[in-house]
C-alpha cells in the first residue's frame, strides 16, 4: 500500500473546508412557517401521541425502520488496535458511508468511551429504542462474543458485529465457489485456519455449517494448532474448534496435505514452503489487513495453481464486507425483523456465491477500469460495485426472514425485488409499467448486428426476465455461438443470406421507396444489410419492434428506419425523446436527436406525442416550452415560434396540462418559487416534460442535466412510428438498453 494513500486519506476527510465524511439532510420540506408546524410544534405532537398508544407506528412516523447505528469502543480498530472510541470515528464515518451509498440506508454512527461490557451493554440497549438495527464494530476479542449475545438477548431489532460475521459470510460464498471450482466435496475438504479471534471463530463456525467436518478443520491461535489435549488451559469459546490431531505443532505442521488455508490472523505468517505443502490446486484466503499472511504474488509463485483471495483490492477475490453488510441489513430493515438469524446469514452465503457464477455485466467492467470478469479462478464473488447484488443479497435475506420467523412485516418478494431494482437503475422506474405488461407477452424484438457486450447481456437479461423474445438478425453461425448457453426455444436467428420470405420483404423495400424506382435486385442488396433487414421484419409486422445498440454510429444506425419505417397517420416528421430519471422525478426532453430546426407545427406535434407517450408510461404531463424568457409579449422570432406551437398545442390537445406561454428552465421546474415574481398564472404541477426550440437546445440541456445530477437515462426514443423501433447511442449499459 503506498505511504502516500494515508496522506491523500487525510486530504479527503477536509475536503471543501468541510470536516468529515456525513451529514444530516431532511427528507421533508421546511421552507414555510406552515411546514416549521408540521415538523415540529404543534403538528409533531400528533404523531407522538399514536406512537404512544401503539409503539409499532414508531416505523410508520419516523426513519427508525431505514436507521442503524454503528457502534464501537474504539478497542480493535482495523490493523490499529484499541486506539480509543474518539479515534476510531473516521472508521464509522466510513462504514456510514457505505451503507447509504450501497443499500441506501441511513446511519448514525456512535462512539462509547467505556470498555467495561456491562456499561457498554447498558448504553447500547437504552439508545436502541431509536433504531432499526445496530452494527457493532472494532470491539476486542473476547468481550465483542458476550457484547452481542447480551445485546441480541435484550433488543428486538437486528444486532449484528461485522467483524465476525460480515468477513464470515463473504470469505463463505468464495469458499463455496472455490470448491466447485477445484471439483472438491465439501464433507472431504480439509481446511487450516489461523486466528482464533472475532472473525475466525465466526468463519470456522460458518464453515461447519456448510458442511465441512469438525475432523477435517484445525484452528490456530497465535500459540499453534488448538488440540484438545490443551482443552484445561484453553478459552472457553476455543473449545469447539479443538482438534484430535494432537501430532501438530505447528501452522506448518497443519498445512501439509491440507486443501483450504483461511487467514484471520497477521500479515507474512504464511511462508511459500507451507504453500508447496498443501494439496493440489490449494485454496489460500490470507485476508489480513492490510499486510495478508502470504502476498498474493510470492503465494502464485510457489504454487501456480492456487486460488488465492485476500483482503486488497488490489488482488483478485477480495474478501471485502462491504458486500454483506449493508444488503443484509436492507433486507433487515424491510422486513422489520426483530434479529438477524444464522438462516439470514446463510441465505446471504448462498446468494453471493449464486450470483457470481452469473455473467458480468458491463456495468460492473466500466467501474473497475474496463476489466472484464467471468466465473473462475480469480473471480469466486461478486465486485462490491455490482449493483446486483442488492436485489440479490436482500431479497435473500428478508426471504429467509419471513421463513425464520423474525419478521415483523411480510413483503411480495417478486415486487421487493423489482423495488430494489429501481434503487439501482432510476431508468426502471419509468419502465415499471409496460414492463409489467409485456413480461411473458412473448413479443418479438428484432436486434440487428450483436456486437458488443453490453448488448449481448441485455438480450440474456430479457430473456431470463421474459421481457420479449429477440430476433437476432445477421450471421447464423456466429449467433448460435454466442447464444451457445441459452435454450434455443428462448430466441430465434434470422441470416440475411438465408431469408425465406425473400420475396414479400423485397415487395415491402420497393413499396417503401415509391419515387426511387428500385428493382428487386437493389431490394435484395439492400436487404443483406442487417439494419434494413431486421427494419423491414418489423415493418412486415413479423416482429413487434426493433432495438438497435452496436457499435455503429447513430445516425448510420437510425437511416434505415427513418426511410422503411412507417409512421402514424397525421405524423409529419419523426423526432427523438429523452427520458431522465432523477432520484425524485423523471424528466422528458424533445427533440433531442433528429429535427434541427422544428417548425411551430412539429414543437407542437412533438409535445403532444411525448405528452401521450409519458402518460402510457403511469406518468402525468405538465409540458413547457423552455426558452431564455417568461411570457414575452413579443419577441425573436424563434419566441413567437415557441409562442405558436403552444397555441396549436392547446388547440389540438386541450387535455393536457401546458405553460401558457414560452418559459426560463428554472421557472418550469419550479414554479412555485416564482409564483410571486412572475405575473402570470401557471400550471400547478412543476414541468416534465421539456420542449426547445431546436435541437442544439434539447440535446444540451438533456445531456448537461444527466451529467449533473447522474440520473438514469432511456433513449432516445422514436416518436411518430407505427411500430417502435429505437436506436441506443454507443456506450449505453445493459440496463439502459433493457429498458429501452
Amino acid at each position: 500500500m503506498p505511504e502516500d494513500i494515508y496522506q491523500e486519506s487525510l486530504k479527503y476527510h477536509t475536503m471543501g473546508g468541510r470536516p468529515g465524511k456525513t451529514e444530516v439532510v431532511p427528507t421533508k420540506p421546511c421552507l414555510t412557517q406552515h411546514d416549521l408546524s408540521l415538523a415540529y410544534s404543534p403538528g409533531v405532537a400528533e404523531p407522538c401521541r399514536v406512537i404512544a398508544a401503539n409503539e409499532d407506528e414508531i416505523y410508520h412516523y419516523t426513519n427508525k425502520g431505514n436507521l442503524v447505528a454503528v457502534i464501537s469502543n474504539g478497542t480493535a480498530v482495523l490493523g490499529l488496535g484499541d486506539i480509543g472510541a474518539p479515534a476510531s470515528k473516521p472508521v464509522m464515518e466510513g462504514k456510514a458511508v457505505l451503507f447509504k451509498r450501497f443499500a441506501d440506508i441511513d446511519v448514525f454512527d456512535i462512539e462509547v468511551s467505556q470498555k467495561d461490557p456491562e456499561k457498554f451493554i447498558e448504553a447500547v440497549h437504552a439508545i436502541s429504542i431509536s433504531f432499526g438495527g445496530i452494527n457493532l464494530e472494532d470491539i476486542a476479542s473476547p468481550h465483542c462474543f458476550y457484547i452481542e449475545e447480551e445485546l441480541k438477548k435484550r433488543c428486538d431489532i437486528p444486532v449484528f458485529h461485522d467483524d465476525q460475521h460480515g468477513t464470515a459470510i463473504i470469505a463463505a460464498a468464495a469458499f463455496l465457489n472455490a470448491i466447485e471450482v477445484t471439483g472438491r466435496k465439501i464433507g472431504e475438504t480439509k481446511c487450516v485456519f489461523n486466528g482464533a479471534g472475532a472473525a475466525g471463530q465466526s468463519v470456522a463456525k460458518l464453515f461447519l455449517k456448510l458442511g465441512v467436518k469438525p475432523e477435517n478443520m484445525v484452528v490456530c491461535d497465535k500459540k499453534g494448532p488448538i488440540l484438545a489435549s490443551t482443552k484445561n488451559t484453553m478459552d472457553i469459546r476455543k473449545l469447539a474448534f479443538a482438534s484430535r490431531r494432537d501430532n501438530l505443532n505447528s501452522l506448518a505442521d497443519a498445512l501439509k496435505g491440507a486443501d483450504v488455508f483461511v487467514g484471520c490472523s497477521v500479515g507474512n505468517c504464511v511462508t511459500a514452503d507451507m504453500v508447496k505443502s498443501m494439496a493440489d490446486n490449494p485454496v489460500v484466503f490470507a485476508m489480513a489487513n492490510p499486510t495478508p499472511e502470504i502476498d498474493y504474488l510470492v503465494a502464485k509463485a510457489a504454487r501456480p495453481d492456487v486460488i488465492m483471495a485476500t483482503g486488497r483490492s488490489d488482488y483478485p477475490n477480495q474478501v471485502n464486507n462491504v458486500l454483506g453488510f449493508p444488503f443484509i441489513f436492507r433486507g433487515a430493515l424491510d422486513t422489520f425483523s426483530r434479529n438477524i438469524t444464522e438462516e439470514m446469514k446463510l441465505a446471504a452465503v448462498y446468494s453471493l456465491a449464486a450470483l457470481a457464477r452469473e455473467p458480468v455485466p458491463e456495468v460492473v467492467s466500466r467501474a473497475y477500469g474496463g476489466e472484464h470478469f467471468s466465473f473462475g479462478r480469480e473471480y469466486l464473488i461478486p465486485k462490491p460495485f455490482d449493483p446486483r447484488v442488492l436485489y440479490w443479497v436482500s431479497v435473500a435475506v428478508a426471504k429467509a426472514a419471513m421463513e425464520c420467523g423474525v419478521a415483523r412485516k411480510k413483503l411480495d418478494l417478486d415486487e421487493y425485488r423489482e423495488r430494489l431494482r429501481r434503487k439501482v437503475d432510476a431508468g426502471r422506474n419509468l419502465v415499471s409499467v409496460p414492463l409489467s405488461s409485456v413480461t411473458g407477452a412473448h413479443l418479438k424484438i428484432a436486434i440487428p448486428s450483436v456486437d458488443n457486450d453490453a448488448l449481448k447481456f441485455a438480450i440474456k437479461m430479457a430473456i431470463r426476465q421474459q421481457i420479449a423474445i429477440p430476433v437476432l438478425v445477421g450471421k447464423r453461425a456466429e449467433l448460435k455461438e454466442m447464444m451457445s448457453d441459452v435454450p434455443a426455444d428462448t430466441y430465434e436467428i434470422v441470416d440475411p443470406s438465408e431469408e425465406k420470405n425473400l420475396k414479400q420483404l423485397t415487395e415491402l423495400v420497393k413499396r417503401q421507396r415509391p419515387f426511387d424506382n428500385v428493382s428487386d435486385e437493389q431490394a435484395k442488396k439492400e436487404l443483406a444489410d442487417p439494419y434494413i433487414h431486421a427494419t423491414i421484419l418489423t415493418e412486415a409486422g413479423m416482429c413487434d419492434g426493433l432495438l438497435a445498440a452496436s457499435h455503429r454510429m447513430y445516425a448510420e444506425m437510425v437511416k434505415p428506419i427513418l426511410v422503411y419505417a412507417s409512421v402514424r397517420e397525421g405524423v409529419s416528421r419523426v423526432a427523438g425523446m429523452h427520458l431522465l430519471a432523477l432520484k425524485d422525478k423523471q424528466l422528458f426532453f424533445a427533440d433531442t436527436t433528429l429535427i434541427e430546426d422544428p417548425s411551430a407545427e412539429e414543437l407542437a406535434e412533438v409535445a403532444a406525442r411525448t405528452a401521450r407517450l409519458i402518460t402510457r408510461l403511469g406518468v402525468t404531463p405538465t409540458v413547457a416550452f423552455v426558452s431564455f424568457t417568461n411570457f414575452p409579449r413579443h419577441g425573436s422570432p424563434e419566441v413567437r415560434k415557441l409562442d405558436r406551437a403552444i397555441k396549436l398545442m392547446r388547440r389540438h390537445a386541450p387535455e393536457i396540462e401546458v405553460f401558457d406561454g414560452p418559459v426560463q428552465a428554472d421557472v418550469a421546474l419550479e414554479p412555485d418559487r416564482f409564483r410571486d415574481v412572475v405575473n402570470h398564472k401557471m400550471p400547478e404541477h412543476p414541468a416534465n416534460v421539456l420542449i426547445f426550440p431546436n435541437l442544439a437546445a434539447a440535446n444540451a440541456a438533456f445531456r448537461l442535466t444527466r451529467v449533473m445530477s447522474g440520473g438514469s437515462a432511456i433513449g432516445p426514443v422514436l416518436l411518430g412510428l407505427n411500430r417502435p423501433c429505437n436506436v441506443m447511442p454507443m456506450g449505453s449499459t445493459e440496463d439502459e438498453i433493457v429498458n429501452m
